[in-house]
């Protein structure tokens, strides 16, 4: 096993979980009658410290379906 494509490998599942948990804060301020940029300006850049375009690629990220991939990379290095 390659210690690098581990950690790449949990690099980009933390970052995927990072992701997931600030949609699940979106979605728990998310109206209709409130800008994107307000809930981000309140909610979500005082706890996670993302710009408004890291925001707008979490909401163009599949994180559960890039998380599965990631799961299954992560079983097949840990068979050999």
């Amino acid at each position: 096993m390659n210690q690098s494509t581990i950690r790449t490998i949990g690099r980009q599942r933390n970052t995927l979980l990072k992701y997931r948990a600030v949609l699940t804060e979106f979605e728990q301020h998310n109206c209709q009658e409130v800008p994107i940029t307000v809930i981000w300006r309140k909610y979500i850049y005082p706890k996670y410290f993302i710009s408004r375009q890291t925001l707008y690629r979490v909401f163009n990220t599949n994180v559960s379906e890039s998380l599965d991939k990631l799961d299954k990379q992560g079983e097949q290095l840990r068979m050999f």
